[in-house]
């Protein structure tokens, strides 16, 4: 053999090796990593059924494609082929065909034709196989229990049978142009196919192989309108999602027609064989597309001269259908609607009876307080607090709301000379403990007041954290290599450090010279094969990031973005919500991300140290999740099977509500006539944070709803009219106990103005007292931050409470400084909650607090408070120029001084005010 042979031999063995083994790395790491955590069991399902599809669809296009080209080859004789050399007067043109065709023999035609079909078998397998999901779900999927009432098929049909038969028909269709394009290249090669003619010429046995090619495009065309009835409930004019009156009387049976077309258009294909032209082809794409085409044109003829002149009475039974179905989906339809009429009068006595509501308002904002947090407990440079998280805990016999943050290592904080390997992967490991703090509180320079805090976790209440150290969080995942030969950083202790070794045994085996070769060759890192650091004993652990491991083992599982820390028996947990969902619930409106059916079937608890990840099902009655317990048996547990302390924390998830909000604010117009005329659309108030104008976020709070005897933890949102911002309406979702997940609309009359956030927020910044002090704050060198507004409903009554934060211009620690409250008319600010709420409902001033940069104790403002005399105002403005010229010449005494001074001319009230100085 030839050294040129040899060579090329040796490079292509050289390639299917990297690229098998490279498959086989990964398949092997994979199956060791599930194992590790007890999920052998979804590995070994997922590749079975990966392969079966690749397997089969490889095998039956690889069938189809090779005999389809070999009975090409066979048919393409020399008696048969056209003519491929032209001659004209000066010349004589040789196609390429031709110049192919001169090679001869010497070219292995058939092996060739063979495997091309096999390369075209995996091009389409390895599309078919990513698809696993929809065959499993398909083969497996429960019955819904509701039947379709335009078709008589339970809902189960159109979420799991329809998208497999869906998928099913494009690879039909795939299969067919793999084998039409090489069937038609091998008919071109040999000559009985020529395009440079017009039109192409094509000898008779091409053509009649074509035409039965072409028939089976026809029958997958049959399948397809078959398919598209089922459709017509999972499409909208605008009007109506789902089918409507012209689907109802025009599509429906025309489809059936199609169908009956698209068949007999197959059949003159197959008669066509025979005949070998392309006369009863040409006939048969007539006979199915006119009529298609003619469909396509009577629909909107239909709507315009039948539906549109009378469409409310035309569609009306279609809207209704579409409202039912739509809050089915979205499980609004056990919403529990309340009216809310306002007409409260809140006084002292009536703030006292609801004091578990007030003093769990929450005053921090997780947008500023991660700012507080990361200045003040990230202790070292290497710590990153990445999200700041909301939750509730039995504190001395009731239940507190709370804000904490896990405090994560992130090695890419590390110092620049500190980015080894060594350091990356095998000394820096985990993050430690994390921080808490009561929602409502501060201390006297206006940071929150810390119930947990420092390293080691030090605790002021009875929540203690034995096992601080976190392997497994929200940071980007690192891979670590822990019980190697050198210790890992625990934490820091004064100017030394405290080492550990990892204690669980949920991470892969590395030690050995295969393990670390396939790991090195997996992270393309030959650090894990050289190094002399990893020992007997010695794990890897990786897939790190919570999100990222959860969805490895669950890939099926939408997952909420905001997973949340529990502490629970002194170690931290991660609670994550998933659902499930689908874009396939008949007459069910899409949202933005184009789901029309969500549950959150599923709570996920990782344990921070070991990684170990449970799931939980917390919608029984959710077929999806029924559906993929039947596919993965053992994986999911009983919702009664989690602990009873985390049960407590488990809280219903802002996204959900989110999304079910925004559907509400349509679908809670229940009258098909009211939602036709769109008469009462709602939206979410807007809110402003740093001159940003935004959607208003759900919020959590601890509240005793209107007409309930004890304080819950609630989800709620305020909503608006759509294109107004006066509030239309509250929702609220329950997170506690049995009553978990019962949603209430608390509906306000329509013959009042209630004042929305964003309103209030007008009002906040048109208080002359107010916005005197925040220009004047703005203006010093540091920068005004209003936190979340909330709207707490008390007794029948709307409270409005908005923290106010001052940080340095250039600083990031937020000081909560002050709080402003409004109910009716009046708007207070002060130094905390007690005094705003004192000022408001006892006519009194609230105590002196601390001072805030630019102001002195005892300021307060509210919307009545009259604004300063022309000679105080004149007085405050002389100090105030001083206080400036002291601070450019350094002199921070005079600076004080002055400052005071202004800060007595602003608190004092005019003669004609009334108060008491």
């Amino acid at each position: 053999m030839r050294p040129r042979n040899l060579l090329i031999i040796f490079a292509a063995i050289t390639v299917a090796a990297f690229i098998v083994l490279n498959l086989a790395d990964g398949l092997l790491i994979d199956f060791a990593w599930f194992d590790s955590l007890g999920y052998r069991d979804v590995f070994t399902t997922t590749l079975a059924a990966q392969t079966v599809i690749f397997g089969g669809v490889w095998l039956i296009t690889f069938l189809v494609a090779g005999a389809s080209g070999l009975i090409a080859f066979g048919q393409s004789r020399d008696r048969d082929r056209l003519r491929v050399v032209r001659r004209t007067e000066e010349t004589t043109e040789i196609n390429l065909p031709e110049l192919i065709r001169s090679l001869g023999d010497r070219i292995p035609w058939k092996l060739i034709i063979i495997g091309i079909a096999a390369l075209f078998g995996i091009f389409v397998g390895s599309s078919e196989s990513s698809s696993w999901d929809v065959y499993l779900k398909g083969l497996r999927g429960a019955a819904f229990g509701t039947i379709d009432p335009a078709f008589g098929r339970d809902l189960g049909f159109f979420i799991f049978t329809l998208p497999l038969l869906e998928e099913l028909r494009d690879l039909f269709f795939a299969i067919l142009v793999v084998s039409a394009i090489l069937t038609a290249a091998v008919y071109w090669v040999r000559g009985a196919l020529d395009f440079r003619e017009s039109p192409p010429q094509i000898s008779r046995p091409c053509a009649a192989h074509l035409s039965a090619l072409l028939g089976l495009f026809f029958l997958q065309r049959a399948f397809s309108y078959w398919l598209a009835r089922y459709a017509l409930t999972l499409h909208t004019n605008g009007v109506v999602f789902g089918l409507r009156y012209v689907d109802e009387v025009l599509w429906k049976p025309g489809l059936w027609i199609l169908v009956l077309l698209a068949i007999a258009a197959a059949a003159l294909c197959i008669a066509n064989l025979r005949e070998g032209r392309m006369r009863l082809p040409i006939g048969a794409a007539i006979i199915l597309f006119g009529p298609a085409i003619l469909l396509n044109l009577l629909s909107p003829m239909v709507e315009r001269l039948w539906v549109k002149p009378d469409e409310l009475r035309v569609e009306q039974p279609y809207i209704a259908r579409n409202i039912q179905m739509t809050r089915q989906a979205y499980q609004l339809g056990g919403v529990d609607v309340k009216p809310f009429e306002g007409t409260g009068q809140l006084t002292a006595a009536s703030l006292e009876h609801d004091a578990a509501t007030i003093k769990n308002i929450r005053l921090w904002d997780p947008r500023p307080l991660i700012a507080t947090y990361q200045q003040l407990q990230e202790i070292r440079l290497y710590y990153s607090f990445m999200d700041v998280d909301i939750d509730r805990y039995w504190l001395d016999g009731d239940e507190n709301q709370v804000m904490l943050s896990a405090r994560e290592l992130n090695v890419d904080l590390l110092q620049a000379n500190a980015q080894t390997w060594v350091n990356r992967h095998l000394k820096f490991t985990h993050g430690y403990g994390l921080v808490m703090s009561p929602v409502n509180t501060k201390d006297q320079e206006g940071l929150p007041l810390l119930y947990m805090k420092n390293i080691p976790p030090q605790s002021t209440i009875g929540v203690n954290v034995t096992q601080p150290a976190i392997y497994f969080g929200e940071a980007p995942d690192v891979y670590a290599v822990v019980n190697s030969a050198t210790p890992e950083f625990d934490y820091p202790q004064g100017n030394d450090n405290v080492f550990t070794y990892y204690k669980a045994r949920t991470g892969v085996a590395i030690s050995g010279l295969w393990r670390r070769l396939l790991f090195a060759l997996y992270y393309r890192d030959t650090n894990l094969l050289l190094t002399e650091n990893i020992v007997p004993g010695s794990q890897i652990l990786f897939h790190r990031n919570i999100g990222e491991r959860v969805a490895t083992i669950a890939p099926f599982l939408n997952q909420d973005p905001d997973p949340y820390m529990v502490v629970h028996d002194g170690k931290l947990y991660w609670i994550v919500d998933c659902y499930t969902s689908s874009n396939y619930y008949p007459y069910s409106q899409r949202n933005d991300s184009q789901i029309n059916y969500i549950r959150n079937s599923v709570k996920v608890v990782v344990n921070a140290y070991s990684g170990e990840t449970t799931f939980y099902v917390a919608e029984p009655t959710d077929p999806i999740i029924q559906t993929w317990a039947r596919i993965y048996p053992g994986v999911f547990k009983p919702m009664a099977e989690m602990p009873s302390e985390l049960r407590a924390h488990i809280r219903y998830p802002e996204q959900l509500f989110l999304i079910q909000a925004e559907i509400f604010g349509t679908y809670h117009m229940t009258d098909p006539a009211v939602f036709y005329n769109r008469e009462d659309v709602w939206a979410f108030p807007r809110e402003s944070y740093e001159d940003v104008t935004g959607p208003m976020h759900p919020y959590y709070v601890n509240m005793r709803l209107p007409g309930e005897k004890n304080t819950e933890y609630i989800l709620m949102l305020p909503m608006v009219p759509q294109g107004r911002d006066n509030m239309i309406a509250w929702l609220a979702a329950r997170c506690d106990g049995a009553d978990y997940g019962h949603l209430f609309e608390f509906a306000f009359s329509k013959d009042r103005l209630f004042y929305g956030p964003y309103q209030i927020e007008a009002r906040i910044n048109q208080n002359p007292d107010i916005s005197q002090k925040l220009s004047l704050w703005n203006q010093m060198g540091s920068k005004v931050l209003l936190g979340n507004l909330l709207v707490i409903p008390i007794e029948n009554s709307l409270l409005y409470v908005e923290p106010l934060y001052i940080r340095a211009q250039n600083g990031q620690l937020p000081e909560l400084t002050k709080v402003i409250a409004a109910y009716g008319d009046k708007i207070v600010m002060a130094d905390d909650l007690p005094a705003s709420l004192a000022a408001i409902f006892k006519g009194v001033a609230p105590p002196a607090p601390a001072a805030a940069p630019g102001s002195s104790p005892g300021i307060s403002a509210t919307s009545t408070m009259p604004s300063l005399t022309r000679a105080g105002a004149q007085t405050a403005a002389e100090h105030y120029n001083h206080a400036l010229a002291a601070l450019k010449q350094g002199d921070w005494k005079q600076f004080g001084d002055e400052m005071q001074l202004l800060g007595a001319d602003l608190a004092r009230p005019s003669p004609s005010s009334g108060a008491h100085p």
